[in-house]
């Protein structure tokens, strides 16, 4: 499923309009009564009470004008109250506005904060807001009337239902330009726009209905938007039957490097979570000092221990050792709970450099090579993961924190085309980006999910799957979907938090297989509006 950008979107409908003759009137109908047909079936006490729509001076406007009509040829009480002056509208909004004089709809000019504070009583004497005022070219932060006027919608108790995306709300970011409507429901034109999906933008979006207006396939295809949303559906199709005659050997043996004094459970649970996403063989390179530790608990998985001097950490000592030990493997997880030491740094270095099977690196790995980034993934041999949480990408960036979660899609996909590898931005609405600039987003998962270990069974999943001979960008998608999904069923039984990272690796088999036979229902419907 597609995820637009206000420019891919501008661009299919100019082209629609061009290469097809199909006015930009009849796409802003189209959306209209697509609209108000999901107004009805979902707000049917309207018949009962007002509708206020409340316009801007634009095509989100327009829109509203259209749905405005709608409502009143089906003996709805609706008055449009328009933020501008009504000699400051154009085109094809213009057009609709005038055509709701002959259905006596009333228009109330609005165009100023006093103005609104005489019409303030009014306007709230309703039912049910449609917010029809900014649209998805917005980039400045609100102010005056419309920061005015948002905030008195957010702050009144009837549900609101936004046209194409709540104004106010970032379409590429899904963060509010300062301040956003905060709706109900969502109808959004096409298809559904980034800022629908990413957090907070969610939760500001509501229920996501997406309303076909019109657009050629062709189109859609020229224009071949790079952001896609992960569906149940791509996964489950994904997902490979295992042969009847299938052995450990045809499913791979994958390398974990992980682990040290203190952080035995990292290693543990990423090996453990490979082989519960049905990888073959795992064997787990520890220190010697914490061998005994990781074999108690991971019985299926087999240790090498290192000489590690009494350390209790892996040092570039044993480098050659490692590789060594790749000869037979798939793949190679690097990193979980490994430590930070100068020498565990240079180790994770040339392990990166010189590893000839894919590596998968989170963790205390990604912090060994951030001071040295762009160097190191330069002259790497085989393909790279980087699987970092929002604090851990900003190390490798060089960006704040807070900057990372500003535009997710936009950093995560910035450092994967600049170096040439994989990255899994994690947190909510996990970022998947890849080499060449595709990202998905993922749906599933849930608050719960913010304790320690998830991201280290998250690495496991991953490196399992692609042990298991599944590609990268498969690997990816699916490793991070099913995560979430497990998540989700944990909290169908919970208090929505309270489960921890084990008890998510113990439903990775029962999630596959649910998703597989078509029995699983995600469960994050408040987090997730588009399944």
């Amino acid at each position: 499923m597609y995820l637009l950008t206000a420019d891919e979107m501008r661009r299919m409908d100019e082209m629609t309009i061009e290469n097809f003759s199909l006015p930009g009137r009849v796409l802003m109908e189209n959306a209209g009564r697509g609209a108000t047909r999901v107004i009805l079936e979902n707000f049917p006490d309207i018949y009962a009470g007002d509708v206020t729509v409340v316009a801007g001076r634009g095509n989100n406007g327009g829109d509203g004008f259209v749905i405005a009509r709608y409502l009143a040829q089906a003996g709805v009480n609706v008055t449009v109250y328009l933020l501008a002056e009504r000699q400051r509208v154009r085109g094809d909004a213009l057009a609709n506005l005038e055509l709701l004089s002959a259905l006596d709809v009333e228009v109330v000019e609005v165009p100023d904060e006093n103005t609104f504070v005489r019409h303030k009583t009014n306007m709230g004497k309703n039912g049910l807001w449609v917010d029809a005022i900014l649209g998805t070219g917005l980039s400045d932060t609100v102010k005056g009337c419309f920061q005015t006027v948002i905030g008195y919608i957010n702050s009144h108790p009837a549900p609101v239902f936004a046209v194409d995306i709540p104004s106010g709300l970032g379409s590429e970011t899904g963060t509010p330009c300062g301040i956003s409507v905060k709706a109900d429901m969502t109808a959004t034109f096409g298809f559904a726009k980034i800022g629908h999906i990413l957090m907070p933008g969610a939760l500001y979006t509501g229920r996501l209905h997406i309303i076909d207006i019109g657009i050629p396939p062709f189109v859609v295809e020229h224009i071949a938007p790079r952001q896609h949303l992960s569906r149940l559906g791509e996964i489950r199709a994904s997902l490979r039957v295992r042969p009847a005659q299938s052995h450990k050997g045809d499913t791979g043996h994958l390398l974990v490097v992980a682990g040290s004094c203190g952080k035995t459970g990292a290693a543990v649970m990423t090996a453990m979570s490979a082989m519960r996403c049905g990888a073959g063989l795992v064997t787990a390179a520890i220190p010697e000092s914490i061998n005994t530790a990781v074999e108690a608990q991971a019985c299926e998985a087999m240790t090498h221990p290192m000489e590690d001097s009494g350390s209790g950490i892996l040092t570039n000592a044993i480098v050659n050792e490692l590789l060594a030990l790749l000869v037979d493997k798939r793949c190679m997880a690097l990193g979980p709970g490994i430590g930070i030491d100068p020498k565990t740094k240079k180790l994770v270095e040339n392990l990166v450099r010189k590893s000839t099977v894919p590596v998968v690196l989170d963790a205390d790995g990604l912090n060994c090579i951030a001071d040295n980034a762009a160097k190191i993934l330069k002259n790497k041999k085989a393909d790279v993961v980087l699987t970092p949480h929002p604090g851990e990408m900003a190390r490798l960036t060089g960006l704040s924190t807070e900057a990372i979660q500003k535009d997710r899609i936009g950093c995560a996909r910035d450092f994967a085309e600049t170096h040439g590898v994989y990255v899994v931005l994690k947190g909510a609405r996990t970022v998947i980006a890849m080499p060449d600039g595709r990202v998905h987003v993922n749906p599933t998962g849930n608050p719960g999910m913010a304790s320690g270990g998830m991201g280290d069974v998250l690495t496991g999943m991953i490196a399992g799957l692609i042990t298991q001979n599944y590609n990268i960008r498969a690997a990816l998608r699916i490793a991070v979907y099913i995560h979430g999904a497990a998540g989700d069923t944990l909290q169908q039984h919970r208090a929505g938090f309270g489960y921890l990272a084990t008890d998510v690796m113990r439903m990775i088999p029962e999630t596959i297989q649910s998703i597989m036979d078509g029995s699983f229902v995600n469960l994050s419907a408040a987090y997730a509006p588009v399944l």
